[in-house]
């Protein structure tokens, strides 16, 4: 039955988006309209700690109703797939300090998740939708750290025409430290080509988006013709255990 709720899931995601050149925003700044959480160990459309709220026109993902974070990784799915599409938007995070148990690697790391699978097919546990993300992370005081990367959960990606099957690989990026909103780009050539651009500069890119068979979440979306190719899906926020806020949501159909 889940092989064949993936199958039409997977059928659906590869339609195309509406052709058109306007930005079309995707959050009007005062509610959460057209967008459902999915948090681990909860059902779709639940969030009973109210990770998710809007806070002074942005996207906030908020950790006051929480103890621990006993690895509730959350996902803000908007309710349409997109396969060639700009995608634009600012994000900051806040202060310095994760909630309470969350895992030190998501000290200031959030993302954006692409052709992603729908979400009502995740397990109830599961921690991450198969996708390729692109990845925020915020610096402290001293060191490098990157933003705008790529990793890839129940995914592969090419580049330089080499399979990447890496979890995780860096962007070019300048790094941002304390609460500056920064403007994230995504462009997507449905299974052709990906770019991420943080302020305008291109940081990473990478193409064919491919489901991993060797993870289970991604081999149990691969059609029964075997294609691994991702041609779209869907765009989710993250919440990782660090307050961030994600404002002036947009996208462009191509």
């Amino acid at each position: 039955m889940f092989r064949r709720i993936a199958l039409f899931a997977a059928l659906a995601l590869v339609l195309p988006a509406s052709a058109g050149e306007a930005w079309i925003p995707l959050f009007d700044g005062k509610t959460l309209e057209g967008w459902t959480p999915k948090i681990k160990g909860e059902k779709l459309g639940e969030d009973l700690r109210k990770t998710f709220l809007v806070r002074n026109g942005a996207i906030a993902v908020d950790y006051s109703h929480y103890n621990q974070f006993e690895d509730r990784f959350g996902h803000l799915f908007f309710r349409h797939p997109y396969s060639r599409y700009r995608f634009k938007m600012e994000y900051r995070f806040l202060g310095e300090k994760q909630v309470e148990g969350g895992p030190g690697w998501a000290w200031k790391n959030s993302g954006v998740m692409i052709h992603g699978q729908a979400p009502a097919t995740m397990r109830l546990d599961q921690d991450f939708p198969v996708s390729a993300e692109v990845q925020l992370l915020g610096a402290g005081p001293e060191g490098e750290r990157t933003t705008g990367n790529l990793c890839t959960p129940g995914t592969n990606v090419e580049m330089d025409g080499k399979l990447i099957t890496q979890h995780c690989t860096d962007a070019k990026s300048k790094t941002f430290r304390g609460e500056q909103w920064i403007e994230l780009e995504i462009e997507v050539r449905g299974p052709s080509w990906v770019v991420h651009r943080i302020n305008g500069e291109e940081v990473i890119r990478y193409t064919r988006v491919q489901y991993d068979p060797k993870d289970a979440d991604g081999k149990a979306l691969i059609p029964p013709d075997g294609s691994k190719l991702i041609e779209g899906g869907t765009i989710s926020l993250q919440s990782e255990s660090h307050p961030v806020e994600f404002r002036n949501i947009r996208i462009q159909p191509l």
